[in-house]
């Protein structure tokens, strides 16, 4: 059955809502089942907000097992994710019709370090916009070699941008602002989701989003999204991009007030920074994967603090111009001279350690990278171990971080947030859902 031509601009509706004063919010859903992927869309393109789809993969198709997706099917087992890969087009264009399109575009998120299929069955169905990356679909989630995912990516996003060919746009978003969810210094997040981007651009996408995860400080937060924005501007000058936001994706708070109010934060972040989309999480993160009505109180509750947050302070002194942009631009600058080819170049990179995400367990993560949370809860740099930013960084800590640091420093959010409004009866302890983590992907 031959693809229809793609409808629904990804980056040309974030980039009117933005012109219009609109923050674009999207939530993280993916259901296996046809109709209730369908509802789950109908119910986010009704939300009393500017809204975009999402279409979360299950786990098997992110990792290629499609004999067990098979399975699943035949069986009637649930699966955590729409299995596009497996299911004919048409399952999927049904699930899209009428509701896909220039006003309402939809999004596919993966979690693949081997996305062909994937963009090939996106692309079949009439889509046009997805994300993820070499770098962080790669370390963070399983531990397939570095250098394969690099050319699985490459041989992906090469086809993808093919679509401009039939006078459409396709759209990727960058994860690498995302590595790990926390505990990840801002400048390695920056550095790394700028270098996905000019990754994708020099294999001929043109219209790209970059991401950056909400952290431990809204003043860091802040100077983070500007040095973002500050490198996008410098490298990718004849691209189309914006940024996105996403709601904290480590532990969350257990509370309901505690997590609307770090998801009122988020889009607080989001509106005050100029960026142009939010990721949100909703009141069950803690407890297990929300439901469609969550996913909606979540999306509206962030719009209604967009609408009253205060934009982009004018003729303040150019915040990209700090620390964390002085950090990220080393390492953007470390890696782009180590190989004219930018895929290889991060492979370099990773090999030298001139790239090394904290507490990545990945074969080709070097792994002597340590980072810590100081006194007014900013993410430091504990050891940079072979960074090119040794002398960049002041105060480093004057003791190795232990496993007890480690506990604490990943409880942070959820403890500061939650503690105005625990009860007095004994607390439970909050973690991340035994099922699939962020967007839909499950623990590796």
């Amino acid at each position: 059955m031959p693809a229809p031509r793609p409808v629904g601009d990804f980056g040309a509706f974030v980039r009117r809502a933005h012109r219009a004063g609109r923050l674009v919010v999207q939530p993280r859903m993916g259901f296996g089942d046809p109709a209730a992927m369908r509802a789950g869309l109908h119910a986010t393109r009704r939300a009393d907000a500017t809204t975009v789809g999402t279409l979360t993969l299950d786990s098997y198709t992110r990792v290629g097992d499609l004999a067990a997706i098979e399975t699943a099917l035949r069986e009637g087992s649930a699966l955590n994710g729409f299995p596009i890969v497996s299911y004919p087009v048409e399952t999927t264009r049904a699930v899209l019709r009428g509701l896909h399109g220039d006003d309402f575009p939809v999004q596919v998120r993966h979690g693949s370090a081997a996305p062909f299929d994937i963009f090939v069955a996106l692309t079949r169905a009439g889509l046009s916009a997805t994300e993820g990356g070499p770098v962080s679909y790669c370390l963070p989630y399983g531990r397939t070699p570095l250098d394969e995912s690099m050319r699985n990516w490459e041989r992906g996003s090469t086809l993808f941008a093919q679509l401009r060919e039939w006078g459409a746009s396709p759209h990727i978003e960058t994860f690498g602002g995302c590595l790990l969810g926390q505990l990840c210094p801002p400048s390695m997040l920056v550095a790394v989701s700028v270098l996905e981007a000019v990754f994708f651009h020099r294999l001929g996408i043109r219209d790209l989003s970059v991401s950056y995860a909400q952290q431990t400080n809204r003043e860091q937060d802040r100077e983070a999204v500007a040095a973002l924005r500050r490198l996008c501007a410098e490298l990718l000058p004849d691209a189309d991009w914006h940024v996105v936001i996403y709601a904290y994706m480590g532990v969350y708070p257990y509370t309901p007030e505690g997590c609307y109010r770090l998801l009122g934060e988020a889009a607080e972040l989001a509106v005050g920074t100029g960026s142009e989309r939010l990721i949100v999480k909703t009141v069950a993160e803690s407890r297990r994967i929300p439901t469609v009505a969550e996913n909606v109180a979540a999306l509206e509750h962030a719009a209604r603090v967009a609408r009253t947050a205060p934009g982009p302070p004018a003729g303040d002194p150019d915040p990209g111009d700090s620390q964390t942009y002085a950090e990220a631009r080393t390492l953007v600058d470390a890696v782009l001279n180590s190989h004219p080819d930018v895929g290889h170049a991060l492979l370099v990179a990773f090999k030298r350690g001139y790239l090394d995400v904290p507490y990545c367990v990945h074969p080709d993560n070097a792994g002597r990278s340590r980072s810590y949370i100081d006194d007014r809860g900013w993410l430091r740099w504990a050891d940079t171990g072979s960074l090119p930013i040794a002398g960049l960084v002041d105060g480093r800590r004057s003791r190795p971080v232990t496993s007890s640091d480690l506990l604490e420093a990943l409880s942070y959010v959820q403890r500061s947030y939650d503690a105005p409004f625990w009860p007095d009866e004994p607390r439970p302890v909050a973690a991340e859902p035994a099922g699939p983590l962020e967007d839909g992907r499950p623990a590796p």
